[in-house]
């Protein structure tokens, strides 16, 4: 399965090749404020199946949990296509919207809930999460916990 994400204009793109690692939904008001919308939803893919084309600008924060995150967004049209976090060195996170696929595979947990909107209802099997998900590897089940911080 190959897919390809890409900006409004379509000058940046991030083609994958499989699918997703995981897939998670965040409602933490930084997602909001970047993405324009109650929740972001991002896929995540190991560095190697990802191709990255076009030019980005990159804007770089520290995220709530302390790690970095850098942006890339299209200097063209302002899309953020994908992200790099040095938590997770070996992987590329890409906004499913994105990819603009309605059979795109669906989230496995949501965090930062409390901070989401009280009319959003989520998927029954949802893994959820008040702030940030600790515990096992990203991409395998397990009981939610509350990230302490």
């Amino acid at each position: 399965m190959t897919r390809t994400a890409r900006c409004h204009c379509g000058a940046l793109r991030a083609t994958v090749t499989g699918e997703p690692e995981w897939v998670n939904i965040c409602h933490c008001s930084a997602c909001q404020r970047r993405t324009g919308a109650p929740v972001h939803c991002g896929a995540y893919f190991a560095t190697g199946v990802v191709t990255v084309a076009g030019t980005s600008k990159v804007y770089t924060r520290s995220a709530d949990s302390g790690y970095k995150i850098s942006f890339h967004f299209c200097p063209e049209c302002g899309s953020n296509v994908y992200w790099q976090a040095n938590r997770f060195p070996h992987h590329y996170g890409i906004g499913v919207g994105a990819f603009a696929d309605p059979t795109f595979p669906r989230p496995l947990f949501s965090v930062w809930e409390q901070s989401m909107h009280d009319w959003l209802k989520l998927s029954p099997g949802i893994e959820r999460f008040s702030q940030g998900r600790i515990g096992k590897p990203l991409g395998t089940r397990h009981t939610a916990r509350t990230d302490t911080k």
